[in-house]
This record gives C-alpha cells, sequence and structure tokens, in this order.
C-alpha cells in the first residue's frame, strides 16, 4: 500500500509535465509532423497559397483600375469583363489629364496636403509634448476632453465647421484646409501615448545641461519619434487627399477644387476608360508618400538610447 502510493507520487508530476507538453503543443499540425519531410511540403505549399491569394485579393481592385484606363470604353463596359485589356492603349490617360487639367488639380490638392502637413507636426507635436512632458495644470482634463470629442460624429461638426470658416472669410483659401486638420485629438493622441514611452531620463540629462523645452522637443523628442511621426504623416495626408465632402463646400471655385471633387463634378461627362485613368493618376501621389514614410514607421526608440 505504502508502496504504490510512493510510486503514485513519483510518476504523477511526470504525468502532469507531459499533460502540459501535451496542451502546449496541442496544434492542427503538431511540430513533430512539421519536422518531416511530408509536413514541411504541406506547410509550405499552404503558406505560399494563402499568401498569393490574400495578395491577389488585395491587389486585383488596383490591377482592375489600371488595366481598366488602358481598355476601350466598350472592352471596359462588356459582360463578361476581360482581364487583360486587348488592346492596350494609353490615350485615356491623356485624355484625362487634358480633359480634367490634372496638372492644376495635382497641384491645388498637394498644396493644401503639405499645407496641413506642417500645421498638423507644429501643432499636435508640440500639444503632445506639453501633455506628456511638461506637465500643465489640468492636463488630464484637457487630454479627457480631447478624447471626449472623438466620439462626435464628423458630420455633425461639418455645420459649426462651414459656418465658422464663412464668419472668418476663409473660403477658397488654403487656410480653410490647414486649420481644421492641425486640429486632430486623435493625432494628439498618438503622438502622446508615443511621448510617454520615451525614458525620463532623457529629458532630465538634458534639463541638467540647461536644454530648454524647444531644445528638448527638438533635438532630443524629435530624433527618436520617426515612428510615429511617419505614422501621423501618412494620417493627415491621406485624409486631405481623399477627402470629398469639406473641400467641397469650403472650396467651391473651379480653379482652387481638389482632385476628388473635380473628378466627382465631371464623372457624368467623361468616358468611362478616361474616369479610371483620372482616379489612378489622383492615387499615384497617396502611394508614393505611403512608399516613402513606411520607411520610419518601424524605427525604434533606439536612435536616442543612453548611453553606459
Amino acid at each position: 500500500m505504502i508502496a504504490t502510493a510512493v510510486r503514485h507520487r513519483r510518476t504523477r508530476p511526470r504525468r502532469l509535465a507531459r499533460r502540459r507538453i501535451e496542451t502546449q503543443f496541442r496544434t492542427l499540425v503538431s511540430p513533430h509532423q512539421l519536422n518531416t519531410r511530408r509536413g514541411r511540403t504541406i506547410y509550405w505549399i499552404v503558406l505560399v497559397g494563402m499568401v498569393v491569394a490574400f495578395t491577389a485579393i488585395f491587389m486585383f481592385p488596383l490591377y482592375w483600375m489600371v488595366t481598366g484606363a488602358l481598355k476601350a470604353p466598350e472592352e471596359l463596359d462588356q459582360i463578361p469583363p476581360t482581364l487583360v485589356p486587348q488592346d492596350p492603349s494609353f490615350d485615356a490617360y491623356i485624355e484625362a489629364w487634358n480633359l480634367l487639367d490634372l496638372g492644376l488639380l495635382l497641384k491645388n490638392t498637394a498644396i493644401y496636403a503639405v499645407g496641413a502637413w506642417l500645421f498638423t507636426l507644429a501643432v499636435d507635436v508640440s500639444a503632445a509634448f506639453a501633455l506628456s512632458k511638461l506637465r500643465p495644470m489640468f492636463g488630464k482634463l484637457i487630454t479627457g476632453m480631447m478624447l471626449a470629442t472623438l466620439m462626435i460624429p464628423p458630420m455633425v461638426l461639418m455645420l459649426p465647421l462651414f459656418v465658422t470658416i464663412v464668419d472668418l472669410d476663409l473660403l477658397n483659401s488654403p487656410w480653410a484646409i490647414w486649420l481644421p486638420a492641425a486640429a486632430n485629438g486623435f493625432n494628439i493622441f498618438l503622438l502622446k501615448r508615443f511621448f510617454d514611452s520615451i525614458p525620463r531620463e532623457l529629458i532630465e540629462a538634458a534639463e541638467m545641461d540647461g536644454a530648454s523645452p524647444a531644445r528638448i522637443l527638438w533635438s532630443i523628442v524629435l530624433p527618436v519619434s520617426r515612428p510615429i511621426l511617419g505614422v501621423v504623416s501618412i494620417f493627415t495626408v491621406v485624409a486631405v487627399w481623399k477627402d470629398f465632402l469639406y473641400p467641397l463646400l469650403v472650396l467651391p471655385d473651379t480653379d482652387r477644387m481638389t482632385v476628388s471633387v473635380a473628378i466627382n463634378s465631371l464623372s457624368q461627362t467623361m468616358p468611362t476608360n478616361a474616369l479610371t485613368a483620372a482616379l489612378v493618376i489622383a492615387s499615384i501621389p497617396t502611394i508614393v508618400i505611403f512608399l516613402f514614410f513606411q520607411r520610419h514607421i518601424m524605427a525604434g526608440l533606439t536612435a536616442g538610447s543612453l548611453k553606459g
């Protein structure tokens, strides 16, 4: 009886350990099966197939838009559609560029986007730095009120914002785009959360050397904040570039329209392939901007780490 109990006590930890291992590796395919040649073959087939399938799903709308502009209007409207243009031609791109005066529209939209980006960085970065590192009086209350504005639907704010722009006589002015873009509570919240993660020792070391808050922000905080600055930059530029309703209200002049508003206003009088070509041309700048800033998104805080 005693020997049985002792033997049970000795084997119980082994059974528990075995159960833990089985629970840890209880998956659709066990690690032992993946180590075999058949398991590795199936794994790579499934992995490559899923990657190719999801890539095709996400890239197909872009492919359809680019190739649709290379087709004739009759081929673009026929059913069933053709995946590859039968007689590809770039005439639709030339027609869209000349018919819409896309050079002027892209210039206008670029001015609005770059100005909004600069004002956003200047205002939101300063506000986030003050709330995160300077710790002003009622800072938590200000942050809470700022976050509360995110609960308000944008359409509710459209009318008072338009009335304010009219009262300030900012219609058909870039300031009508720049100023509202800078007052972005979401961007301030993102920047503040990132600034909170910066080690306090960096700030204290700079203060001991006599650096002012502006110098700390410029020389210490901004160099290690490239990831979040890249994210905020993408959000700001893409939001201004794709916005439609607000520019339609505050920029009624034809010579000051954004590219999205102008394409919509002339979409009924344009051939289908020319309209598709205009959409392709209007999408290129945002893709380039993303490719430019995405290098900084994954950058870490190591650029400003403490030494020894």
